[in-house]
């Protein structure tokens, strides 16, 4: 008799889903030029998601505790409502305003952050305990890697149609194909990923409303109060202290929140970076779509590395790919130059993998959403600090370049200003692991002493 599959619980499967709904969204591949497109400015787009970065550092941990408190199935439903809202905010805002657009997006990344906030650890949570429940819990990395192998094959379609749909002569190309004759115009369909994601976040609602709430879960406290208030603060300083005395957990959040917030800046700045080597904007779509097949693969080399290696050569391996692959962008190599960034996502799968692997693998159920949202705290605080060091070095590298190259154009100067900040992002990391590094390696000695 075959050994029963983890995916016939119910949660598992919902929990996919919501990863897919959730994460799946068409207007990444244009990411950077749609902020810009509606008329935004580089440093405010850093600024805007470093907002985003923030809110998620303050809603995360107190997320994390109500999740245990009240139950993971609430957080995620209210994480879906978010996502709707939030869309809906730059959906239909009117752009005759410049000053309203601003105020939307603001909103956007508000909203954005208390979602990511809360679906961080509460969905992993729910999914985790699940198979605890049932006795199987050593399956949990098969469901990281069918759960990002499936959300791959959903960022192949969302990213080329996300692409597709925002290019105006492509939208009017297909829609002649039905007799439709129309000239749209960018402003018009700049707002069509918007809308498709709009759809998935329906998806995310439906899904969320179907999981259920694992036994374990079932004498949640039913409402807010000051009380549950109070137990949520205990519960987040408890698990605050757990880290604190846990070499191991404390390593892993501090290696993770290293990779993770150095490679997703590059990610959200890729739609800039693909124009800077020499790429057209139609075709944005069909490269995320391309590397995103990369989600296949990953996976399952991940999960033969967690069984091959320890977490400390997992962790020296992934160093040496983020180096290799911060030097090759540097380059901006015409063409090639998505060779990196194929390099960056893949460093971005691993990181995800090896943290959710090692965290889960030795955190109690009844603080793992706090644990969780306390590695999220991590990787968004370093996301922001970072985002607005970016924001801070591109105005001092404009400025400088400005003052040296008077007869340049503005659009000349903002070119060479992004290409400069790459230059600075090798000797960042090298600082940061090595002092991560040290401080990792005197804790764990100390605690085998």
């Amino acid at each position: 008799m075959s050994a029963p599959s983890p995916f016939r619980i119910k949660n598992i499967r919902l929990f996919i889903a919501f990863r897919v709904f959730f994460n799946a969204r068409f207007y990444y591949p244009v990411f950077t030029i749609l902020f810009l497109d509606y008329g935004l400015t580089i440093e405010q787009f850093s600024i805007l998601n470093t907002v985003w970065a923030i809110t998620i550092v303050c809603a995360e941990v107190p997320s994390g505790a109500l999740a245990d408190l009240l139950g993971r199935k609430r957080l995620l439903v209210l994480t879906s409502l978010l996502m709707i809202v939030e869309l809906s905010v730059i959906a239909f805002v009117p752009i005759a305003n410049m000053s309203i657009v601003f105020w939307a997006f603001l909103v956007n990344r508000v909203l954005s952050g208390l979602a990511e906030a809360m679906a961080s650890g509460a969905d992993e949570a729910i999914a985790y305990d699940s198979l605890v429940a049932e006795g199987m819990s050593q399956h949990w990395p098969r469901v990281l890697s069918v759960q990002m192998r499936v959300k791959a094959l959903a960022g192949v379609v969302s990213t080329t149609l996300g692409a597709m749909v925002y290019d105006p002569s492509m939208v009017t190309r297909f829609a002649a194909l039905f007799g439709v004759q129309s000239e749209l115009n960018q402003q018009a369909t700049m707002r069509f990923p918007v809308y498709l994601t709009l759809i998935l976040a329906l998806l995310a609602f439906w899904t969320t409303v179907r999981m259920r709430e694992v036994d374990a879960d079932t004498q949640k406290e039913s409402e807010v109060s000051l009380a549950t208030i109070w137990r949520a603060g205990q519960l987040t300083l408890q698990a605050g202290r757990w880290i604190l005395k846990t070499p191991l957990a404390m390593a892993v959040i501090l290696f993770g929140m290293m990779y993770d917030h150095v490679l997703r800046l590059i990610i959200t700045l890729t739609s800039q970076y693909f124009r800077l080597i020499s790429l057209p904007d139609a075709s944005f779509g069909a490269i995320m779509a391309s590397l995103t097949l990369l989600g296949l693969v990953v996976p399952k080399l991940a999960e033969f590395m967690v069984a091959r290696y320890s977490p400390a050569q997992n962790c020296g391996w992934l160093g040496l790919l983020t180096i290799l692959t911060l030097m090759g962008l540097t380059f901006f190599i015409p063409y090639l130059g998505i060779i990196p960034i194929a390099m960056v996502m893949v460093g971005l799968m691993l990181t995800a993998f090896f943290t959710s692997h090692y965290l889960n693998e030795i955190t109690s159920s009844e603080q793992r959403a706090t644990v969780l949202s306390f590695k999220g705290l991590a990787f968004n605080l370093a996301y922001g600090i970072i985002g607005i060091l970016f924001a801070w070095l591109i105005i001092h590298l404009r400025t400088d370049l400005s003052a040296a190259h008077p007869d340049w154009t503005g659009q000349l100067i903002d070119n060479q200003a992004f290409k400069d900040s790459f230059l600075w992002m090798p000797g960042y990391f090298l600082a940061l692991i090595t002092a991560i590094g040290l401080y990792s390696a005197r804790i764990l000695k100390k605690k085998e002493v």
